[in-house]
């Protein structure tokens, strides 16, 4: 990769706002961006984006780098094509947290229930003893399919939807259903996209174009882009060093494929173009962040609202607090469509307890955090995993957990 002085790459929204306005000081929001300058000078990133709005403000909205032409493999003579805060990211497994909420939007609507077995939608499923598994099953990673069957990595089957069901409707369980988290990387978002289009009768695209994305006005958020669109977004590049045993078999189970080959496949236009409700969601980090602060002023916009408030209490609320997750063999706690943070240190920092949000492969992340009053979105086209520089990641969130105080937010989303 080609090296630049951060000032030369570096794209600042106009919608940024007076952080005295909302209780910061400058000097806060610029050692927050500061330790996103720091991770971009380790190389491992081509392009990175942050949105953080506070109060419902955007208090920061910049991206740094290229967004394509400056990957690893990229020749010397390559054209930089500078990224911009126009520039549109995909939020890989973070797209679960929005098929989620689409799952509880028709539940809300009384279309559904999340405790009715998912075979009442979809009787296909019911095969190899999964008749018992519930929408709340999936949506808590419990439900015992976790593994993703290594067909999915053939981008040509991304247009035949009806065989790729087939592939999971064979799946038997590998854990009793309901019992043990074991995150589902892969099956659930196509399962859940499925049960969105025979309730709604339209498919998962048109369902979030029309009940979130028109009418909040975002450039672009939704799972995959339009053709005309492809130039828009990043080119994400693997970096740092390849994954060893027992990662390496444990990313490769739950996704089908390794980090290289799946790095590789998320580049071809038949992945960028396609609908994968648990990987392929793109947008810009303020659209990202906006989508989560949605979830933090309770459902509603100004006088757009989306979802009721106690639709998204009830997504929020922890399901499996601090239980070992089989796949990832962390613990982790999951709301039905979230990760929750922890006390007194988590994935959202210090002191976050209530926050959740979700991350995406490998060092994106996005949250709302109610005692703070603030919406996340950390998006980046790198793909790093275990290397010592990545250590300046976990840096931004701690800064904007000790940086931002817990001065309580709008709504309180305490159990």
């Amino acid at each position: 990769m080609r090296s630049f002085e951060p000032h030369e790459v570096t794209s600042r929204s106009p919608l940024e706002v007076n952080p005295a306005s909302v209780g910061l000081r400058r000097a806060d929001i610029e050692s927050i961006w500061n330790a996103v300058v720091e991770f971009y000078k380790t190389g491992f990133h081509p392009a990175i984006g942050l949105c953080v709005r506070r109060r419902g403000e955007v208090i920061l909205d910049r991206v740094i780098g290229h967004a394509r032409g400056n990957s690893p493999k990229d020749p010397r003579d390559a054209e930089l094509v500078p990224a911009t805060t126009s520039t549109l990211f995909n939020f890989f497994s973070g797209s679960k947290s929005v098929t989620a909420m689409l799952i509880h939007l028709l539940a809300e609507r009384d279309q559904l229930h999340v405790d009715e077995p998912v075979a009442t939608f979809i009787p296909e499923f019911a095969r190899h003893r999964k008749e018992r598994i519930t929408i709340r099953d999936l949506l808590t990673h419990r439900g015992g399919i976790p593994a993703a069957p290594s067909e999915v990595a053939d981008l040509d089957m991304l247009q035949d939807l009806p065989r790729i069901l087939e592939m999971i409707y064979e799946l038997e369980p590998s854990y009793r259903p309901g019992t043990v988290p074991a995150y589902h990387a892969v099956t659930s978002g196509f399962i859940f996209a499925e049960i969105i289009r025979r309730v709604s009768g339209v498919d998962i695209r048109e369902f979030l174009s029309r009940e979130i994305s028109e009418p909040l006005g975002m450039n672009h958020f939704n799972y995959g882009l339009p053709e005309r669109r492809l130039n828009d977004a990043a080119i994400d590049a693997c970096t740092g060093p390849r994954l060893i045993w027992p990662i390496k078999d444990i990313f490769e189970r739950s996704l089908g494929a390794s980090v290289e080959e799946l790095i590789e496949l998320s580049n071809d236009p038949r992945f960028r173009t396609g609908v994968i409700p648990s990987a392929n969601l793109f947008g810009t980090p303020n659209d990202i962040c906006l989508f989560f602060e949605l979830l933090l002023a309770g459902g509603a916009i100004g006088d757009t609202r989306v979802f009721a408030e106690a639709t998204v209490r009830r997504a929020v609320q922890p399901q499996t607090p601090g239980q070992v997750d089989r796949m990832i063999l962390l613990p982790m706690s999951y709301s039905m469509g979230f990760m929750l943070g922890t006390e007194p240190l988590g994935l959202y920092g210090f002191r976050a307890g209530q926050a959740f949000g979700h991350v995406g492969l490998s060092n994106i992340l996005a949250w709302a955090d109610p005692e703070r009053d603030i919406s996340v979105a950390l998006m980046n086209s790198g793909k790093p995993f275990f290397a010592l520089d990545t250590a300046y990641w976990p840096e931004i969130i701690r800064r904007i957990s000790t940086r931002v105080p817990r001065d309580g937010g709008r709504i309180s989303f305490d159990t």
